[in-house]
């Protein structure tokens, strides 16, 4: 009898054990599905656009009102609350564009393209952000709008790749040879992201080293460092909810792309399967 009860235990176990996994992948499945990803993103969109809206409201007073002025920059550092996480999420996004060039190349996932599409505009606005706001907070710290600086010409290179990228989109019609030709181009281009990243420690550059993300830890004083994380949540919760906004439009636009499709060719097979009227005569 103890014999049996053991048994039992064993089996009941290997039974939970193995139906994890198996729920696990039939939710993964389902985001996967376009339909099932719909569904989960009418879901989170509300929630992801008001704590969108509430991080920025805490990052920003943060940023203006609690934060001290610089002992060196003066008020002018209060830039590097848009700044930094600007440059934070172009890297971001390319990052998860490269990743979505590989499921596309590789693992055929079918959500991949439309992530990489819908990316790619975004990932050009926060490096818009960055170079610009790097811009301005250049004059009053360099005495220069612009310098031929190895981060500020890596980020500017960034931005031109995502350019391309939204151009090669728009100049192949046919979705699946755009997928794969923008995929290899995302891939090429991913060797900038070490080099945007790295500069300041492989050359002589006017940017400072890193200071937040660092193995030491970081070297901001807390007083600033807080509200720059809190704004870099800000961005992150905006890129997340303008990337469903994005994506789920993208699935729409391919949903009616191919009801048009479907009804033009039934139009053309219902004008072919009629007689003319004379020889009907």
């Amino acid at each position: 009898m103890g014999q049996s009860m053991a048994d039992e235990r064993a089996a009941l176990h290997r039974r939970s054990s193995g139906a994890k996994p198996h729920r696990l992948m039939q939710a993964l499945y389902a985001i996967a599905n376009p339909a099932g990803f719909t569904r989960l993103t009418r879901f989170l969109l509300p929630l992801l656009a008001l704590a969108t809206a509430i991080a920025f409201a805490i990052g920003l007073y943060m940023s203006l009102v609690t934060a001290p002025a610089d002992y060196q920059q003066g008020e002018s550092v209060r830039i590097m609350f848009v700044h930094v996480p600007a440059a934070w999420l172009a890297l971001l996004t390319y990052t998860a564009m490269t990743a979505s060039a590989l499921g596309t190349l590789v693992f055929r996932h079918p959500l991949a393209d439309v992530a990489q599409k819908a990316a790619a505009p975004l990932g050009a606005g926060f490096s818009a952000i960055c170079l610009v706001t790097g811009s301005i907070w250049g004059k009053p710290t360099w005495g220069s709008w612009w310098e031929w600086d190895a981060r500020l010409t890596s980020v500017l290179i960034l931005f031109l790749i995502y350019l391309g990228i939204i151009a090669l989109w728009r100049a192949i019609d046919e979705p699946g040879k755009a997928a794969r030709a923008v995929s290899i181009l995302t891939l090429v281009g991913a060797i900038n992201i070490p080099i945007i990243k790295f500069s300041v420690d492989w050359w002589y550059t006017l940017h400072q080293p890193a200071s937040v993300f660092r193995v030491g830890g970081p070297t901001i004083h807390p007083s600033l460092l807080t509200p720059l994380l809190v704004m870099g949540l800000a961005y992150l919760l905006l890129f997340s909810t303008l990337m469903i906004v994005r994506m789920g439009a993208e699935l729409s636009e391919r949903r009616i792309r191919r009801l048009l499709a479907i009804a033009a060719q039934d139009a053309t097979a219902t004008g072919h399967g009629r007689e003319p009227a004379g020889r009907a005569a």
